[in-house]
């Protein structure tokens, strides 16, 4: 048995348009999309991936997130918090040694200030815009979760750091692709006998996005998400990489989910 896992999960889903994943596209339909995280298990260290929703989105959406929810209405449960799901499969909060974010949008932040040994990674870049974000970014991003005391943050530095390898063995690296966000990063993760996994996060929501028949319907620079899709599928191209889209509801179920995972 391998001692690198990689482990797909669901922390519920999001109720929205079809306009609000696909840029000018559908008639007001609605539409349901996925809400995935990972975790990692390293012989290094145990590694969670954005984390989804964060738990207090199952009790009170509207309280938690605000007006936001009037375009992108979250369904989970308790249940579905990733401290809840980790516990359930043997893993404590107090195991997890890193908490590793694509971005800081409120559905990718469930994980942050949970694990109390963890350090906390993401792009400076997105960290200081999610404490001013433009007027239009604005409803995106929940202060309660990343503006937490006593958390271990380290930073990475945008195209300096491109690349950055986790634990030095090229398990997990960090790709840098802004454009729907400005501090947005995508992984690579690498493994024994699955071979490499390219988890694009919002990078491309879908496949429509990667392969460039739509743009997603939130962005913070539309040259800059376009380039980052091109520079992925380049990466894909080179490693062979297994394409795991952000929230495709079509192609997410395909994936080998938890308790299932990729070794």
């Amino acid at each position: 048995m391998s001692d690198i896992e990689l482990h797909m999960f669901q922390s519920g889903t999001l109720k929205c348009k079809v306009h609000n994943i696909k840029m000018n596209q559908g008639l007001n339909e609605d539409y349901e999309i996925p809400v995935p995280w990972f975790l990692l298990k390293h012989p290094k260290g145990i590694v969670v991936i954005d984390g989804g929703n964060a738990v207090e989105c199952a009790r009170d959406p509207r309280t938690y997130w605000g007006g936001i929810v009037d375009v992108y209405w979250p369904v989970m449960t308790e249940d579905d918090g990733c401290v809840q799901r980790l516990e359930r499969t043997g893993i404590r909060a107090e195991d997890v040694t890193h908490v590793v974010q694509s971005h800081l949008h409120l559905d990718h932040t469930g994980a942050i200030g949970r694990f109390p040994n963890a350090v906390h990674l993401v792009q400076r870049r997105e960290y200081e815009y999610a404490f001013t974000p433009d007027w239009f970014a604005r409803g995106g991003y929940i202060r309660n979760d990343f503006d937490r005391p006593g958390l271990k943050w380290q930073f990475l530095e945008g195209e300096a750091t491109d690349g950055f390898d986790l634990f030095g063995d090229g398990t997990l690296k960090m790709v840098f692709t802004p454009g729907h966000a400005p501090g947005h990063q995508s992984f690579l993760v690498t493994l024994p006998k699955s071979g490499p996994l390219l988890l694009t996060i919002d990078a491309a929501y879908t496949l429509d996005h990667w392969n460039e028949k739509a743009l997603p319907g939130f962005l913070a620079s539309t040259v800059d998400t376009v380039r980052s899709v091109q520079k992925l599928r380049t990466l894909a191209a080179r490693t062979g990489a297994q394409v795991v889209t952000g929230h495709d509801p079509d192609a997410w179920p395909k994936f080998r989910q938890s308790p299932g995972f990729y070794d």
